[in-house]
Protein backbone atom coordinates (compact mmCIF):
# COMPACT_ATOMS: atom_id res chain seq x y z
CA UNK A 1 0.00 0.00 0.00
CA UNK A 2 1.29 3.43 -0.59
CA UNK A 3 2.26 5.84 2.31
CA UNK A 4 0.08 9.14 1.74
CA UNK A 5 2.29 11.87 1.88
CA UNK A 6 1.63 14.48 4.48
CA UNK A 7 1.17 17.26 2.52
CA UNK A 8 -1.69 15.54 -0.02
CA UNK A 9 -3.16 15.09 3.62
CA UNK A 10 -3.22 18.06 5.37
CA UNK A 11 -4.28 20.10 1.88
CA UNK A 12 -7.03 17.91 1.47
CA UNK A 13 -8.64 18.20 4.97
CA UNK A 14 -7.96 22.27 4.60
CA UNK A 15 -10.81 22.14 2.04
CA UNK A 16 -12.86 20.63 4.96
CA UNK A 17 -14.83 23.44 6.89
CA UNK A 18 -15.15 23.64 10.37
CA UNK A 19 -16.43 25.07 13.37
CA UNK A 20 -13.54 26.53 15.85
CA UNK A 21 -14.26 26.19 19.41
CA UNK A 22 -11.95 27.70 22.02
CA UNK A 23 -10.78 25.04 24.80
CA UNK A 24 -10.44 26.34 28.22
CA UNK A 25 -9.25 24.61 31.29
CA UNK A 26 -8.07 26.00 34.78
CA UNK A 27 -4.58 24.07 36.25
CA UNK A 28 -4.25 24.81 40.01
CA UNK A 29 -3.92 28.66 39.46
CA UNK A 30 -2.91 29.07 35.80
CA UNK A 31 -5.72 29.12 32.86
CA UNK A 32 -4.87 27.49 29.74
CA UNK A 33 -6.28 27.57 26.53
CA UNK A 34 -6.12 26.61 22.77
CA UNK A 35 -7.89 26.97 19.55
CA UNK A 36 -9.23 24.25 18.16
CA UNK A 37 -11.58 22.45 14.85
CA UNK A 38 -11.46 19.18 15.96
CA UNK A 39 -14.35 19.29 17.71
CA UNK A 40 -17.76 16.86 17.39
CA UNK A 41 -20.53 15.63 19.45
CA UNK A 42 -20.45 11.53 19.86
CA UNK A 43 -23.62 10.86 21.69
CA UNK A 44 -26.97 12.29 22.82
CA UNK A 45 -27.32 9.81 25.80
CA UNK A 46 -25.03 10.42 27.65
CA UNK A 47 -24.47 13.72 26.30
CA UNK A 48 -20.60 13.37 25.03
CA UNK A 49 -18.18 15.58 23.03
CA UNK A 50 -15.05 14.81 21.61
CA UNK A 51 -11.78 16.69 21.14
CA UNK A 52 -8.41 16.19 19.35
CA UNK A 53 -5.42 17.02 20.99
CA UNK A 54 -1.91 17.34 19.99
CA UNK A 55 0.04 14.78 21.92
CA UNK A 56 2.93 17.06 22.54
CA UNK A 57 1.22 20.26 23.25
CA UNK A 58 0.70 21.60 26.59
CA UNK A 59 -3.13 21.35 26.74
CA UNK A 60 -2.68 17.37 26.32
CA UNK A 61 0.09 17.59 29.24
CA UNK A 62 -3.01 19.54 31.49
CA UNK A 63 -6.03 17.52 30.27
CA UNK A 64 -4.04 14.31 31.55
CA UNK A 65 -4.56 15.40 34.40
CA UNK A 66 -7.60 17.90 34.80
CA UNK A 67 -10.42 16.16 34.11
CA UNK A 68 -13.04 19.34 33.70
CA UNK A 69 -12.71 21.82 31.32
CA UNK A 70 -15.04 24.51 28.90
CA UNK A 71 -15.04 24.95 25.57
CA UNK A 72 -16.61 27.80 24.10
CA UNK A 73 -17.95 28.19 20.01
CA UNK A 74 -16.67 31.29 18.44
CA UNK A 75 -18.77 33.73 16.09
CA UNK A 76 -17.73 35.33 13.56
CA UNK A 77 -16.91 38.30 15.28
CA UNK A 78 -14.59 36.70 17.44
CA UNK A 79 -12.23 35.85 15.01
CA UNK A 80 -9.30 38.09 16.49
CA UNK A 81 -9.73 35.76 19.63
CA UNK A 82 -9.68 32.69 17.66
CA UNK A 83 -6.16 33.61 16.22
CA UNK A 84 -5.24 34.96 20.03
CA UNK A 85 -5.32 31.22 21.37
CA UNK A 86 -3.56 29.78 18.18
CA UNK A 87 -0.44 31.80 18.71
CA UNK A 88 2.76 29.99 19.56
CA UNK A 89 4.18 30.94 22.74
CA UNK A 90 0.92 32.42 23.88
CA UNK A 91 0.36 33.93 27.58
CA UNK A 92 -2.23 32.52 29.99
CA UNK A 93 -5.64 32.42 28.57
CA UNK A 94 -6.34 35.15 31.08
CA UNK A 95 -4.20 37.64 29.56
CA UNK A 96 -5.92 36.52 26.61
CA UNK A 97 -9.38 37.40 26.82
CA UNK A 98 -8.57 40.44 29.62
CA UNK A 99 -10.62 42.66 27.71
CA UNK A 100 -13.27 40.44 26.00
CA UNK A 101 -16.50 39.86 28.78
CA UNK A 102 -15.91 36.30 30.50
CA UNK A 103 -16.73 34.30 33.25
CA UNK A 104 -15.78 31.10 35.47
CA UNK A 105 -18.01 28.09 34.62
CA UNK A 106 -19.94 27.10 37.67
CA UNK A 107 -18.62 23.23 37.52
CA UNK A 108 -15.32 23.30 35.71
CA UNK A 109 -13.84 26.52 37.27
CA UNK A 110 -12.53 27.10 33.44
CA UNK A 111 -12.79 30.56 31.42
CA UNK A 112 -15.73 30.60 29.48
CA UNK A 113 -15.90 33.34 26.80
CA UNK A 114 -19.32 35.18 27.07
CA UNK A 115 -20.25 36.32 23.92
CA UNK A 116 -19.84 33.13 21.91
CA UNK A 117 -22.38 31.20 20.11
CA UNK A 118 -22.62 28.32 22.93
CA UNK A 119 -20.56 26.98 25.41
CA UNK A 120 -20.09 24.17 27.42
CA UNK A 121 -18.54 22.45 30.52
CA UNK A 122 -17.18 18.59 30.11
CA UNK A 123 -15.89 16.44 32.21
CA UNK A 124 -13.04 13.86 30.56
CA UNK A 125 -14.63 9.80 30.27
CA UNK A 126 -11.86 8.45 27.82
CA UNK A 127 -8.86 9.26 26.14
CA UNK A 128 -7.66 7.34 23.12
CA UNK A 129 -4.64 7.40 21.59
CA UNK A 130 -4.64 8.49 17.86
CA UNK A 131 -1.59 8.82 16.51
CA UNK A 132 0.15 11.66 17.42
CA UNK A 133 -3.06 13.12 18.87
CA UNK A 134 -4.43 12.02 21.98
CA UNK A 135 -9.16 12.11 21.78
CA UNK A 136 -10.58 13.38 24.86
CA UNK A 137 -13.98 12.02 25.26
CA UNK A 138 -15.94 14.27 27.72
CA UNK A 139 -19.46 14.04 29.07
CA UNK A 140 -21.32 17.48 28.89
CA UNK A 141 -22.17 18.46 32.66
CA UNK A 142 -23.42 21.77 31.80
CA UNK A 143 -24.62 24.12 28.47
CA UNK A 144 -23.66 27.51 29.90
CA UNK A 145 -25.25 29.69 27.54
CA UNK A 146 -26.89 29.58 23.69
CA UNK A 147 -26.49 32.29 21.22
CA UNK A 148 -27.27 30.94 17.84
CA UNK A 149 -28.78 33.73 16.69
CA UNK A 150 -25.26 35.22 15.06
CA UNK A 151 -22.96 33.39 11.99
CA UNK A 152 -20.36 31.05 13.61
CA UNK A 153 -16.75 31.04 12.72
CA UNK A 154 -15.30 28.78 10.33
CA UNK A 155 -12.24 27.76 9.35
CA UNK A 156 -11.34 26.49 5.45
CA UNK A 157 -8.59 26.45 3.23
CA UNK A 158 -6.26 27.32 6.56
CA UNK A 159 -8.12 31.02 6.76
CA UNK A 160 -11.32 31.76 9.42
CA UNK A 161 -14.13 32.96 8.03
Amino acid sequence: MEEVPSRDFTDALATFATGVVVVTVRDGRDDIGTTLTAFSSVSLDPPLVMISVANESYLAEVLHRCDRWAMTVLSAAQRAIAGRFAAAGRPSARLLIASVPHHRGRLSDALIIDDGLAALECETRQRVPAGDHVLFVAEVLSVDHIAADRPPLIRVNRRYR
